[in-house]
């Protein structure tokens, strides 16, 4: 690829419950200062909502999901019909910065790299409807952070968390991630057994797994977080809430597994062990240091870390057991 990238955005949509969110996700595209050359929106396995979309969305092209339900088959599905030399994810409850797209577009002049990735930050309950961020994109309130909630586990909620700094990085979060065209036949598109499908669980993982592929086929290549690529993405009241935070712990250790059994442990854990060893424990003496100073949530975003912590440990665990403990 060389000169200016030519961006295809994809949106995977599987519910008529974000009907309002997928639109605000596709104006924002529409008002990035880069240009894209096209909005490919995949429709998983929802017949109806495929045929609302194409009405409404006339100037997007939508698409049915043709591989296996799921975020991956989506995500293959779009990169298989779009047709910019570079292929750029963004979530269908997520709205782009008017700049998301320049700051990619500003890192593939250096053909060493494969994909760029940005910051996403979360809408908390409360934030701008995005029934009113269809109009303008920018959220005018991204609501409030419960007190208790770590920001060291704001991948729980699909956002960057603490800790991940600007620069080369094992891997890019997938709502918010951009990848050259050929990446994906080198890498050989993202696995359908891992990552949200119709698990009862909320697993995660395909874009780990896929960008651990890629480099490990491509080692020259590499990946790169800008915090200038900025996107918001929307939390729903109920994934605030403690049990969630910890069904979805869980639930990544069990993605874990299933990254390790595809590309391997050195590889598949590499950043986690770092971030276990010296991100959370300095996140929990940073709450515990809040608590004396007069802040006694504090003492919760403590305790919710070594919570996290030991449920992602405990469902790595599981999935990592022969065949009987697998995930399904």
């Amino acid at each position: 690829m060389t000169g200016i990238p030519r961006f295809s955005v994809v949106i995977c949509a599987y519910t008529d419950r974000r009907w309002d969110d997928v639109h605000a996700a596709v104006a924002s595209v529409r008002a990035q200062e880069h240009a894209p050359e096209e909005i490919v929106v995949v429709v998983d396995h929802n017949r109806e909502l495929h045929d609302r979309l194409k009405v409404s969305l006339p100037d997007a092209v939508v698409v049915e999901n043709r591989e296996e339900r799921g975020l991956s088959g989506g995500k293959n599905t779009g990169v298989a019909v779009a047709r910019g030399d570079t292929v750029a994810f963004l979530d269908d409850d997520a709205a782009a910065a008017p700049g998301w797209l320049a700051a990619f577009a500003a890192h593939y002049a250096d053909p060493a790299v494969a994909g760029v990735g940005g910051l996403t930050l979360p809408m908390w309950p409360g934030s701008t409807p995005s029934a009113d961020m269809i109009k303008e994109p920018v959220p005018a309130s991204t609501g409030r952070r419960p007190r208790w909630f770590p920001e060291e586990f704001d991948w729980t909620v699909g956002c960057t968390y603490r800790g991940l700094r600007p620069g080369p990085v094992r891997n890019l979060m997938g709502g918010n991630a951009s990848f050259r065209r050929e990446m994906f036949p080198l890498a050989g598109g993202f696995d359908s057994r891992i990552g949200r499908s119709f698990h009862r669980r909320p697993l995660g993982c395909e874009e780990t797994e896929f960008c651990i592929r890629l480099r490990q086929r491509s080692p020259e290549s590499e990946l790169v977080y800008d915090d200038r690529a900025v996107i918001w993405h929307r939390v729903p009241p109920e994934r605030a809430r403690f049990a969630y935070f910890r069904e979805r712990c869980y639930a990544e250790g069990l993605s874990k597994a299933l990254v390790t059994r595809s590309v391997g442990s050195q590889d598949g854990l590499a950043s986690e062990r770092a971030h276990a060893l010296r991100t959370l424990p300095r996140g929990a003496l940073r709450g515990v240091g809040d608590a004396l100073r007069g802040d006694p949530a504090g003492l919760g975003r403590a305790g919710a870390i070594s919570v996290g912590l030991a449920w992602t440990a405990w469902g790595y665990a599981i999935g990592a057991r022969p065949a009987r403990g697998r995930a399904r």
